[in-house]
């Protein structure tokens, strides 16, 4: 079953206005790690197509706004961030979080009664703190409610953050957490080929899957696969995990769970945000969220497939900036990535009658005190896997100590 080049067209194309662009704008999306600003609270960022400047006010409110100042038009990444907002640094207008202009010194001091300030505003996208992430609202008003998914508000786990910059679209990071087949040969053949090059032992055994299946619920997909060896009741086919609607992935067990959420750049790059925790020890002091930046390829241009989050990197990479679907051959093992395709095309056209689509929440008591996301907590198993606690590699490159 191969897609048309205008179903490809509309199932990978996220710029402002297009079916796909609309759908992933109803949706809070994550745009930096709350502790990136305490270094520098400005930052430029481009996320959907758009360009525009993060930044956090000496009163402690985010702002996620427009690249350029509307007068002279220079960047407000050099913007100086104040109580009331952002002051552009070449002639001082003062913008603050909803894109207001509160100040323009000049024409404020000679002009007093022409108001000119009153005139101008630009872009500004809600952002709100949750789980040490800033996400931000890119849809039209009403906003929904940011998801208080479980990870993100549990008092018991320590929190890394790992982000992964892509040049790919974002479409193939997630086909491949609809594609559950690819972990005996990706990870398992390939990765274990790609270990023995480096002189380095098998990281897994390769199980055989028997059968895999995808149940539809409210917040999207639950994922299950029955592996060689194992019975009907262990976790992976009786419980499963998620693929959380419409762009993320929710993985791990009781002591290491993760969200990996892939967010749009522009059609041709995405960027993953690995937002990984571990429960930590009674009575322990929670330590300092990690951040650790990663880029997929060494010096020398090549890509090394020694883990298992670059092993599906590469999965991703390697199908080139856009994946021409209509080369493909689905089969019967693909019927995670049609179901998840369906999905995506019913709830673009949700949006286009005017529906809120899957997944969107506005009643606090669906939201509080948070979501808690059924996943299996015993699976894998029958891979063994041998990579080790992904968690505390993150940790130790950061050079940061519990």
């Amino acid at each position: 079953m191969a897609t048309t080049r205008e179903q490809n067209d509309r199932l990978t194309q996220i710029g402002p206005g297009t079916p796909m662009g609309n759908l992933l704008r109803r949706y809070w999306q994550p745009v930096a790690v709350a502790v990136e600003l305490d270094q520098e609270p400005v930052r430029r960022v481009r996320f959907l197509g758009e360009d525009l400047t993060l930044y956090r006010s000496e009163s402690g409110e985010y702002g996620l706004v427009t690249d350029r100042c509307p007068h002279r038009c220079m960047s407000l990444e050099y913007g100086i961030p104040e109580e009331r907002g952002l002051r552009c640094a070449y002639h001082g207008w003062v913008f603050n979080a909803k894109g207001d202009c509160v100040e323009q010194p000049f024409e404020d001091r000679s002009f007093p009664d022409a108001h000119y300030k009153d005139r101008i505003k630009i872009t500004a996208y809600p952002v709100q703190e949750l789980g040490g992430m800033l996400f931000a609202y890119f849809g039209p008003e009403p906003a929904p409610l940011l998801p208080r998914w479980d990870l993100l508000v549990r008092d018991d786990l320590d929190r890394a953050v790992e982000i992964h910059p892509l040049p790919c679209n974002w479409l193939q990071c997630m086909d491949n957490a609809a594609d559950p087949v690819h972990f005996e040969y990706l990870h398992a053949a390939f990765g274990n080929y790609a270990l023995k090059r480096l002189g380095k032992p098998p990281g897994m055994t390769q199980a055989r899957h028997v059968k895999i299946e995808f149940d539809v619920f409210p917040y999207g997909i639950m994922k299950r696969r029955l592996l060689e060896g194992e019975t009907e009741e262990a976790d992976e086919w009786k419980v499963g995990h998620p693929l959380l609607f419409p762009n993320t992935l929710a993985v791990g067990n009781e002591g290491n769970s993760s969200l990996q959420i892939r967010v749009p750049v522009d059609d041709t790059h995405t960027i993953q945000f690995a937002y990984r925790t571990t429960k930590r020890k009674p009575g322990a002091a929670p330590l300092p969220i990690v951040v650790k930046y990663s880029q997929l390829f060494t010096d020398d241009g090549k890509l090394i497939a020694d883990t298992i989050p670059k092993q599906d990197m590469i999965g991703w990479v390697a199908q080139g900036p856009i994946s021409d679907r209509t080369r493909e051959h689905l089969t019967a093992s693909d019927k995670g990535v049609i179901l998840y395709h369906k999905l995506l095309t019913d709830n673009m056209e949700s949006v286009e009658r005017g529906e809120d689509p899957m997944g969107t929440i506005r009643d606090p008591a669906e939201n509080e005190p948070m979501i808690d996301i059924r996943r299996e907590h015993n699976g894998m198993r029958a891979f063994q896997v041998k990579y080790g606690n992904y968690f505390e590699k993150i940790r130790e490159l950061a050079d940061i100590r519990g």
